[in-house]
């Protein structure tokens, strides 16, 4: 059965009981195979069986509980934000009514409650302000009390109901309670300005979550909207970058962003891939090499091929995958959610027992302290702080490494390297370039004039390290070569001018009865020791050249090493290379330990021995033959220039290939954790010394009563905090 992953803007979600509830509608339907509702980034990641469910009928399941799921196939991130700006701007002018109408209110309640009709006017000041500005609060209950689901919108649809019915009892039956001997109050500035409050708090709450997500509107602003199309017939023409498909041809000119991946056919410039890469040198792109979306072309001028367009880019790629891992829950979030499920239910009950405990031991002013405490208990025990803890802090934390080139699939990889403590690396085009390159050339006598018969003959050949020999010897022209053979495993023969002519390992040469020059073999073995390949060159009778290759090790490696040495996390390299040539690249990285001559299954073996001993390991590695130890690895990184394959198997991709981005992925890591557990502690906190204060537990003592405004300031305040100490990771170093 074909499943597909959509991820999908849910919109009206205000608390993690919203969130659950739009999860376990969505879950509860047949054909889905997984959903995560994200409260902090309001997407929600579904996986379904399109032969058995369609997005239309999800997203009808979603609105019968009072909320919207946006499925629409052509829906840009454009799209989103402009409905969500329309609601911050709705959000907004509610937020201000409702403050304009319930100043009066307040000024009547403190200083004009003895004036005649002063009850009259705070009822007409204060019915918009609930059911007009605070509409939204009732018709949510409404809709998720028919579902028997409860949420901060009926906490908040109770608690200002309560009120207000209350005081319209009292203004137009006051005779009920003076007959008891009991005064009459009215309570309407609690109801207004309990909305007020919270309407206030959630603008603070959307605006805060606008600048947690900063790094998903940063990478989207990459891509200029129009290019410059080159014609068939020569001409240029600018369009929308919307128009351009596979083939076309673009221009770029200098200090313009390119629109689309592709490959340069024309001209040459240096390229600022910084956005992408988290390097800041701008690398040289001439004809043959690749260009990518997102990036800012320097001086000069190319003409390229579209290779991939829209959302087939890599930056696109990008875009989705931090969206994706954003919008994933952390597993300390499974917990959280659990409790979340059963919160609102059990603060009414608690808000209830409040009541009913004032109306038996609470004398004559039973019913009025425990009409404020019920109400007091409903507005202060907001279970937003609980659900934004955790959330908020993954979107930051994960928007973070993507600035610093680090692209992080889900939450559970970002939770767990904080954890690591052993890194095992992979060493061709990890730990070294992943590219040959000619390091020495030794001549007999004067017989670097062959040079050109070298590069003619390697220029016919196959192998990886032939393409080195060609470009060392890029200036040298081109020789006719005839009578070419390949010989598996020892090297190549041609003839040129009539000679005949080899070039490969020492076997060759042997078989050949070629004598080796003594002074170069010593070179040799020296060289072998060093790990560089040596590539013997002679003609029929004698060595003519020695040539060493070698995949040189990247200059950012040994430092990566270091640093993470220094953290006491054990490092570790694995390699299909011979035992010599990872030995002499280990002493040099200066790697804990290595193994040689591995094959794939063997480096997952070797990576779950280590687990068994209890190590927390992180896996780099950058080709197909990573990514079964990548699977195994706790936290997989992929080299961003590596295979696709491993990209798909590993949670992080370092963009640039950077081996130090590592040590500062496991930095993010502990510092969000760290933000995440301050989070739970003081939404934890907050809900347990807040809710007995409101139910009056401090009256026995002090006879200090909460006042439900207090408490509406309180839960706004504890919401916006939660938030704004996530977004202290956004000025991390």
């Amino acid at each position: 059965m074909n499943i597909v992953r959509k991820s999908l803007p849910v919109l009206h979600l205000h608390c993690a009981a919203c969130a659950k509830s739009v999860e376990d509608t969505i879950r509860s339907l047949r054909g889905i195979a997984s959903v995560n509702v994200n409260l902090a980034s309001s997407v929600a990641i579904i996986e379904y069986m399109p032969e058995i469910i369609s997005l239309s009928h999800i997203r009808e399941a979603v609105r019968a509980k009072g909320y919207d799921l946006l499925t629409d196939e052509n829906n840009s991130s454009d799209t989103v934000e402009k409905i969500k700006s329309g609601e911050y701007r709705e959000l907004k002018k509610r937020t201000a009514g409702a403050i304009v109408l319930s100043l009066p209110v307040i000024v009547i309640s403190m200083f004009f409650m003895d004036f005649p009709l002063s009850g009259i006017l705070m009822w007409i000041l204060a019915t918009p302000v609930v059911f007009w500005l605070g509409s939204g609060f009732f018709i949510r209950a409404v809709k998720q009390l028919r579902h028997r689901l409860a949420s901060m919108d009926t906490l908040v649809a109770l608690s200002t109901g309560i009120a207000y019915m209350f005081s319209v009892f009292n203004i137009l039956f006051p005779d009920f309670w003076l007959s008891k001997g009991i005064q009459p109050h009215v309570y309407f500035e609690t109801a207004s300005v309990i909305i007020a409050f919270i309407l206030l708090g959630r603008c603070l709450e959307e605006k805060a979550k606008g600048r947690a997500s900063s790094s998903i509107k940063k990478l989207t602003g990459l891509q200029p909207q129009t290019v410059t199309l080159v014609q068939a017939n020569g001409l240029s023409v600018q369009i929308g970058v919307e128009r351009v498909v596979a083939g076309d041809v673009v221009l770029v000119k200098p200090g313009e962003k390119i629109a689309v991946d592709g490959m340069v056919t024309e001209g040459y410039s240096y390229v600022d891939e910084s956005m992408l890469s988290g390097e800041p040198v701008p690398v040289l792109k001439q004809t043959g090499d690749k260009v990518y979306a997102g990036t800012i072309n320097q001086k000069g001028s190319f003409r390229f091929k579209a290779e991939k367009t829209g959302a087939e880019t890599l930056l696109a790629g990008i875009i989705r995958m931090v969206q994706e891992a954003q919008g994933s829950k952390a597993p300390i979030q499974k917990y959280v959610d659990k409790i979340a499920g059963i919160f609102v239910p059990a603060v009414i009950g608690i808000a209830f027992a409040a009541f009913a405990a004032w109306l038996l031991f609470g004398g004559t002013d039973g019913i009025t302290h425990g009409l404020l405490a019920l109400v007091t208990v409903l507005i202060i025990a907001c279970p937003c702080a609980l659900g934004l803890a955790t959330p908020t802090a993954v979107m930051v934390g994960i928007g973070k490494a993507a600035e610093h080139g680090i692209l992080i699939k889900d939450a559970e990889s970002l939770e767990t390297a904080k954890k690591i403590n052993a890194v095992v690396l992979d060493k061709t085009g990890t730990i070294t370039e992943g590219k040959p390159t000619v390091t020495n050339v030794l001549w007999t006598n004067d017989n670097n004039r062959q040079a050109s018969v070298l590069r003619s003959l390697e220029m016919q050949s196959e192998h990886p390290l032939a393409e080195a020999v060609v470009q060392y010897f890029d200036d040298e022209s081109e020789r006719k070569v005839t009578d070419f053979e390949s010989i598996y495993g020892k090297g190549i023969k041609g003839m040129v001018d009539g000679q005949v002519y080899f070039a490969g390992n020492s076997q060759l040469l042997a078989d050949n009865r070629i004598n080796i020059d003594e002074q170069l073999a010593a070179s040799a073995r020296m060289f072998a020791a060093q790990a560089q390949t040596v590539v013997w060159f002679a003609d029929e009778k004698h060595t003519l050249a020695l040539i060493t290759v070698t995949d040189k090790m990247k200059e950012s490696s040994r430092n990566a090493i270091k640093k993470l040495h220094d953290e006491s996390i054990s490092v570790y390299m694995l390699t299909g290379d011979n035992i010599d040539t990872a030995k002499a690249i280990a002493a040099t990285a200066g790697v804990d330990d290595f193994r040689a001559e591995m094959l794939p299954q063997q480096k997952a073996e070797f990576i779950r021995q280590l687990q068994n001993r209890g190590k927390v390991i992180a896996m780099a590695g950058d080709g197909i033959n990573d990514s079964a130890a990548l699977a195994q690895a706790d936290v997989s990184l992929a080299m961003g220039k590596g295979s696709d394959i491993a990209m798909d198997a590993a949670k992080m991709t370092i963009v640039s290939s950077d081996l130090s981005k590592i040590s500062v992925a496991i930095h993010i890591s502990k510092q969000t954790v760290a933000v995440i557990r301050q989070n739970l502690f003081w939404a934890f906190v907050y809900n347990l010394i807040g809710i007995p204060v409101a139910a009056g537990l401090l009256y026995a003592f002090n006879g200090f009563l909460l006042s439900p405004m207090i408490a509406g300031g309180a839960m706004a305040l504890s919401s916006v905090s939660v938030v704004c100490n996530s977004l202290r990771l956004r000025w991390i170093k």
